[in-house]
């Protein structure tokens, strides 16, 4: 079984990423209709994010928490696009896989399993993942648009199936209320 962790215990240390995988532009966009939900990029030759979105608080201390504050509409969407770019150090990735599990007051909603496949030393890679939201029940989506930052998700990195990187993320879904 996996067990929920609290948001300040993280799996493995930064200096695990050993491979210099750094994320440096991520954008949600609602397959549907196109729109963008939310998109952050860091500035060229910065190590901070810029939040191009109102309400969206990162920790630049970690680079390892971000949260975030949709409207409740988010939660009837059924299929988002979520487009991120990373760079990669000098050492070749065989095997690049992403984890991610979603959870409101410690049930899971959802999880995710997302292969990157191989990549090339010294590149800047862009991947878009596909993201088939669960249909939750109208009671679920009122107590999760009443407890903002009570949803939460664990995204979990590995390279060759070895634990290089662990990310956390809190949504509220009050956002216009």
């Amino acid at each position: 079984t996996f067990k929920l962790l609290t948001s300040s215990y993280y799996l493995c240390k930064p200096e695990d990423n050993v491979y210099n995988i750094d994320f440096t532009r991520f954008k949600i966009r609602d397959l549907e209709t196109g729109t963008v939900l939310f998109e952050i990029a860091k500035p060229p030759n910065s190590g901070k994010p810029h939040g191009e979105e109102e309400g969206v608080d990162v920790d630049a201390s970690a680079g390892r928490f971000v949260r975030y504050q949709f409207t409740p509409a988010f939660l009837k969407l059924c299929t988002v696009g979520a487009t991120v770019e990373f760079t990669v150090g000098d050492q070749p990735i065989n095997s690049f896989r992403m984890i991610e599990r979603h959870y409101f007051q410690g049930r899971l909603l959802k999880n995710f399993d997302f292969d990157f496949g191989f990549c090339i030393p010294n590149s800047r890679n862009t991947c878009e993942h596909i993201y088939e939201f669960p249909q939750l029940p109208d009671d679920l989506i009122r107590q999760m648009v009443a407890h903002p930052y009570e949803t939460r998700s664990d995204s979990f990195y590995f390279v060759d199936n070895k634990l290089i990187m662990h990310n956390k993320a809190d949504y509220a879904y009050n956002g216009g209320l």
